[in-house]
């Protein structure tokens, strides 16, 4: 859990009514050996892809059709009177707020389906789900990307590839990452609905004040490096970055962001979409090399640590803000855009406008660009009933459909999951007259062609992204850099054996 903080109280709480809430994760015991290690160079000098040397020796296996349950996406044609079904989301305050907009605008579209949303985290969703029977659970669920491979070993879905082909449904509009982000085995097992990525928020007032260009944000990690020694230098903030290690952010999903852009797999298995994962790989010399190099930004009070981040989401935002000791950037992800605007215009934080507020690709290795999918998709529930499989689907077409996704970007500031959304209002007077909304979709779309660009999938991604954050805040805090990854890595690899022990 993250520390508390008195001074920010009344802030948080600003920013919690906005919606700025991330699940407060458990991470296992990690040794601190108090050891420190030097400041090294900026990771990515490797060979692309050699991450990919202890991949499993499994072969790929897809998953027959055939053997799935099916979709009778037309079920409803024949049905008299509502269909009511159940949907169980993560989402909260302006981010909720959006949702039962939708929602509401569906519900009185029609009279065939009628959508009931169960509100709670990502967390509580994902653990309410697991711990349900399968009569007890939703019709609908949105749950998060590290829980693609706990949801399918449930065997309690209908792969909504089996709806797109019932139906003819035409993805052709879709972005290829994001269908890819929830495809493994041969299936596409659900639909992106929330996608997001990280990207850097920076002090373009700051950058002004120590010299630099406000229109160009670093791009690679030598030039973050650079740019906050020289907003330090000059006075103009006290910190050029600051770091956070929550689980589902700096602690756990950013490091999988920068093995992606390094062209490195975090998993064997090919991140465990070739073959079921049984490992590990953050702990080789790419892993190292990035926690080096962020430990060195802290020891040359470069960058200040607010610490585990998960139980707000929003510390290290807050620090772009603190009126004595500001720091310049940060990163985080791209979903918090819409929310974080709405608070500045309040005047809250006199000194940080929304207009100071810059926005660029996250920084990466040598400064590749692209990033992984993050957020959340939609899964159809087996209910076993036809009417109710037919009505959620139906729902679940709505939301992502271009018009909706086009208003879903544009309020909350989570990428479309389809090109075509681009081309309509609101989002596309969003795009022409604030171009920081579309960082993160371009930032998507120059991801490279390669294996390494879908991001991991193992059982308890959750508890492994636990593990090794809370080996990064020991690193952050000046434990040995390579006995903290490898404390970590052994930790996480007992947890995918137990799982696939019992789930493989």
């Amino acid at each position: 859990m993250r520390r508390s903080s008195s001074r920010r109280s009344s802030s948080l709480f600003v920013l919690a009514a906005l919606g700025l809430v991330a699940a407060c994760s458990g991470g296992g015991s990690i040794t601190n050996s108090g050891g420190t290690t030097t400041t090294a160079a900026a990771p990515g000098t490797g060979t692309p892809g050699t991450g990919a040397a202890s991949t499993s020796a499994a072969t790929t296996s897809t998953v027959p059709l055939d053997s799935l349950p099916g979709c009778p996406t037309d079920a409803l044609a024949s049905t008299t009177g509502t269909t009511t079904i159940s949907f169980w989301h993560g989402m909260s305050g302006a981010l909720n707020d959006e949702l039962v907009k939708l929602t509401d605008a569906y519900n009185a579209s029609q009279t065939k389906v009628k959508v009931k949303l169960v509100q709670g985290s990502y967390e509580q969703t994902a653990d309410n789900y697991l711990q349900a029977s399968q009569g007890n659970r939703p019709d609908l669920v949105q749950m998060p990307e590290y829980m693609v491979q706990s949801i399918i070993d449930t065997k309690s879905t209908v792969p909504v590839g089996k709806c797109i082909a019932a139906s003819k449904f035409d993805t052709s509009a879709f972005l290829p990452s994001a269908l890819a982000a929830y495809s493994t085995q041969g299936v596409q097992w659900s639909m992106p609905f929330n996608i997001s990525n990280p990207v850097l928020f920076y002090n373009k007032k700051v950058f002004v004040a120590a010299g630099l260009d406000p229109n160009k944000p670093p791009q690679s990690l030598e030039e973050l490096k650079a740019d906050s020694q020289k907003i330090v230098s000059t006075g103009a903030a006290k910190y050029g970055i600051a770091l956070e290690s929550g689980f589902d952010s700096g602690g756990g999903w950013y490091v999988e962001q920068w093995f992606a852009k390094s062209e490195q797999f975090y998993l064997d298995g090919q991140n465990g979409r070739q073959a079921r994962a049984t490992k590990v790989l953050y702990n080789n010399q790419t892993g190292v090399d990035l926690l080096t190099y962020l430990q060195g930004l802290i020891n040359d009070k470069l960058a200040v640590n607010v610490g585990d981040n998960s139980g707000s989401g929003y510390d290290n935002l807050l620090k772009m803000a603190d009126a004595k000791e500001p720091a310049a950037m940060t990163i985080n992800t791209s979903a918090s855009l819409g929310p974080v605007l709405e608070v500045l215009k309040g005047g809250q934080f006199p000194q940080l406008t929304a207009d100071d507020v810059g926005v660029g690709p996250m920084p990466g290795p040598d400064g590749k660009p692209g990033a992984l999918i993050g957020g959340a998709s939609l899964w159809v529930v087996n209910s076993g009933s036809d009417a109710k499989t037919a009505a959620a689907w139906d729902y679940l077409t709505y939301l992502v459909a271009a018009q909706q996704q086009s208003e879903w970007a544009s309020t909350t500031g989570y990428i479309p999951v389809r090109t075509d959304a681009t081309t309509l209002d609101p989002y596309k007077t969003t795009l022409a007259t604030d171009p920081r909304f579309s960082v993160a979709f371009d930032q998507l779309k120059a991801s490279p062609d390669a294996p390494t660009s879908a991001g991991p999938v193992v059982g308890p991604l959750r508890e492994v992204r636990s593990v090794l954050a809370t080996a990064v805040a020991a690193i952050l805090n000046g434990a040995d850099v390579k006995k903290s990854l490898d404390n970590a890595a052994n930790q996480a690899n007992a947890l995918i054996t137990d799982y696939n022990n019992r789930n493989g």
